[in-house]
């Protein structure tokens, strides 16, 4: 491709180059459509792990509430436990490394 081609080659030289640039455009595109098949499977998941996510949340709330309005444990009982695992691998970060029991 280039220059040398449309030298030696006059007319066909260019069209020979203009196909390679098809060639290369479409293989450009096929890629791009790979790639948006891709971004569009992880975003399903990542919708997918949000909503599993926020109904984890909800059952949480209301087993928390549960154990506190029967004075099965208080509020602070709870946070003090929920601080102490988090500083369990070394790191207070809002994350639990370790086992769950």
């Amino acid at each position: 491709m280039g220059w040398g081609r449309t030298l030696f080659l006059g007319d066909i030289g260019n069209r020979l180059d203009i196909g390679d640039c098809e060639n290369e455009v479409a293989r450009l595109r096929r890629n791009l459509d790979s790639q948006s098949s891709v971004d569009d499977s992880q975003d399903q998941q990542i919708r997918t792990l949000r909503a599993d996510n926020d109904e984890l949340k909800l059952y949480l709330a209301a087993l928390i509430r549960l154990l506190t309005s029967k004075n099965v444990i208080s509020a602070g009982e709870i946070t003090g436990l929920v601080e102490a695992i988090d500083a369990e691998d070394g790191s207070i970060d809002g994350r639990a490394a370790g086992p769950i029991a």
